[in-house]
């Protein structure tokens, strides 16, 4: 018998403890840390949370231009995506 897909949350409540967590993700071997840390910031937060994410991770002194191995930042990555203008948009008015 096949196991059930575990639900999805919708409308998470995020903390300030739970997002600055992400500033200890760690990365695979070859992947550039902070690259790392703000793609999954992007992939797991709405807009709001991403955005407290973003004034973290400057305040910790993280690249917001970092990029992966294919030369893309996390904003060249979410411009592709149909819901990532308001997080490119948080990217480019912390870009210093």
């Amino acid at each position: 018998m096949l196991k059930k897909d575990k639900e999805k949350v919708i409308d998470e409540v995020w903390t300030e403890e739970r997002v600055r967590s992400f500033l200890d993700i760690q990365a695979p071997a070859g992947v550039n840390h902070d690259f790392h840390r703000l793609l999954k910031a992007y992939q797991s937060m709405r807009a709001d949370d991403f955005e407290l994410f973003v004034g973290m991770a400057l305040a910790a002194n993280l690249d917001l231009n970092d990029k992966n191995s294919a030369g893309q930042t996390v904003a060249d990555i979410a411009s592709q995506h149909r819901h990532g203008t308001n997080y490119v948009a948080i990217i480019e008015r912390n870009i210093t």
